[in-house]
């Protein structure tokens, strides 16, 4: 399925790409995007061709912080109309809340996950579309959005206490402290910000409840028909959180806003059902872990959320007639076949 992010997304990317040396209607038409589509900050245009002008600009200019310098140009008015509910809800955290539930209006690709941890909270962020998920540079311009909605609500002295990025670190590090300050790790378990509870839980001063219910009937009338169907946003959600063994109907109900019982229902009503649907995220990322030499068979069996490898192993033979042993070597066999010389006549 195409994922689409709104235009807005892309509106700090010609200042960018001319300060480190680009022509940025170059850039946007080798990537297969037509620069006049930017004037239109509510168009919806493919993420996998946003990322792919992201990392090639990246590439281009031997900028490895083009993306987050680009987070450094956002504005709450990016958002659009939702920026005006935003701007109005109680606090961060009921803010946090109409940013997942409306995200598809901003970016189809977005998985984000509010995890309370006692005096903590996590924020994660991840890229689950096709074609997303290696981007560092769509992490981390995804990720320093997301910081700077928290400055613009707790204003701009507010610290985290940790950021974190799965990918390993730049060679230059002054672009991510002069954002997020010296709390910033790399090669972790996963891309997002730590804080306290308090944090999310402070009151806005400029909240007004009655704009922000004007706000949400607003948002809600833009495409009555386009949210994304509830088997979507099960789907993304198990992509996020499978390699955590979360990917459970309890954990995923409570980050939708809705008990498990209703979300069972909502699923068999559109002819789902979550173990179907856990099925299919398993069946579309198992051939590509397999395919990287460098993940056990224990690792792969751990990334998609099986506590036993013996368990991954009845489930894939059931699935693909032999062993996941046996399917990585016929197919590695196979790719090293195709890597050698035709040979000569």
């Amino acid at each position: 399925m195409v994922a689409f992010v709104r235009a807005a997304a892309l509106g700090g990317y010609a200042p960018v790409a001319h300060r480190v040396g680009l022509e940025p209607d170059a850039m946007i038409r080798a990537a297969g995007l037509n620069p006049a589509f930017l004037s239109n900050p509510d168009l919806r245009i493919p993420t996998v061709q946003v990322v792919s002008l992201l990392e090639s600009s990246a590439r281009a200019s031997g900028c490895e912080t083009f993306g987050l310098q680009m987070a450094e140009t956002w504005r709450m008015s990016d958002f659009g109309a939702i920026s005006l509910l935003l701007a109005h809800e109680r606090t961060l955290r009921d803010a946090l809340g109409a940013t997942i539930r409306y995200r598809h209006l901003l970016n189809d690709s977005l998985s984000i996950s509010v995890e309370d941890a006692g005096a903590v909270v996590i924020v994660r962020e991840e890229l689950v579309a096709e074609g997303t998920a290696r981007s560092r540079q769509a992490i981390e311009l995804a990720l320093g959005v997301i910081f700077r909605l928290f400055r613009a609500l707790l204003g701009p002295q507010w610290k985290p206490l940790g950021v974190r990025f799965a990918h390993s670190a730049p060679a230059d590090l002054s672009v991510h402290r002069r954002l997020f300050g010296p709390s910033v790790e790399f090669n972790r378990e996963f891309n997002g910000i730590v804080c306290a509870a308090a944090d999310l839980d402070r009151p806005n001063p400029s909240a007004d409840p009655r704009m922000a219910s004007y706000a949400r009937g607003f948002i809600e009338s833009l495409s009555p028909g386009a949210a994304s169907p509830l088997a979507r946003e099960v789907r993304k959600a198990i992509q996020s959180l499978i390699a955590r063994r979360l990917a459970n109907v309890e954990h995923i109900s409570q980050g939708l806003g809705i008990t498990p019982r209703t979300l069972q229902r909502k699923l068999d009503e559109a002819g789902e059902s979550f173990s179907g649907l856990l099925n299919a995220v398993r069946l579309e990322l198992v051939p590509s872990y397999l395919e990287n030499p460098a993940y056990s068979l224990t690792q792969v069996a751990d990334l998609l959320g099986y506590a036993y490898p013996s368990s991954f192993t009845r489930w894939f033979v059931g699935e693909f007639g032999i062993s996941p042993a046996r399917w990585r070597a016929d197919h590695l066999g196979r790719k090293a076949e195709e890597r050698l010389p035709a040979p000569s006549s």
